[in-house]
C-alpha cells in the first residue's frame, strides 16, 4: 500500500533536496530561487520558501510577490491576506524568527518537526549559515529554539 505524500510533505521533500545549496558568487544574495521570483541578488530566505511552495504547485498568493514573498517584515505585517498564525505548526508551516525580540521579523524557515514539543524544532531555511542565521548564503536544516517565532499557515488548498 503506497501511502500518497501531502502537498506539505511535497513542499519539505522540495526543500530539503536543496539542502547544500550555496549562492553565488559568495555573499553576492544570487541564487536560482531569486532569478525564478524575479528578485535576484537580495536577501532570499522568504525566497526560498516562497519557491518551496511554488514549485509544489501551492504558490503563495497576497503576501506581496506575484509568487510568494521577499521581505519577512512585509509578509508578517500582512497574514491576513496570504494565510493564519498558528500555535501547532504542521510539517511544511511557515516559520518567522525574531531575533532580537523587537518585534521585527529578521528571518523565515519551513517547519519540519519538533525535537521538543513548544522548545526546539527542526526547520530547512534558505540563506542561512553557522555563524549566519540571517544572512548566511546557504539552504540548511537548522535546529530552532521556539523562543520569539510565530508559525504561519499560507491559505493555499494544504
Amino acid at each position: 500500500e503506497t501511502k500518497t505524500m501531502t502537498a506539505k510533505e511535497n513542499i519539505i521533500n522540495i526543500a530539503l533536496a536543496e539542502a547544500g545549496y550555496e549562492e553565488s558568487p559568495p555573499n553576492s544574495n544570487k541564487t536560482k530561487y531569486g532569478k525564478f521570483i524575479g528578485m535576484d541578488g537580495v536577501p532570499w530566505c522568504g525566497i526560498f520558501v516562497s519557491w518551496c511552495y511554488a514549485k509544489a504547485g501551492q504558490t503563495i498568493k497576497g503576501a506581496g510577490l506575484r509568487l510568494g514573498f521577499a521581505g519577512c517584515q512585509y509578509a508578517v505585517a500582512n497574514i491576513s491576506k496570504w494565510g493564519k498564525e498558528v500555535s501547532e505548526p504542521e510539517v511544511g508551516d511557515v516559520v518567522f524568527y525574531d531575533w532580537n525580540g523587537d518585534g521585527r521579523y529578521d528571518h523565515t524557515g519551513l517547519f519540519i518537526q519538533w525535537l521538543n514539543k513548544g522548545q526546539k524544532f527542526q526547520a530547512v531555511e534558505g540563506n542561512t549559515s553557522i555563524g549566519n542565521d540571517s544572512n548566511g548564503g546557504k539552504v540548511m536544516v537548522r535546529e530552532r529554539s521556539a523562543k520569539g517565532v510565530i508559525f504561519v499557515r499560507p491559505n493555499s488548498k494544504l
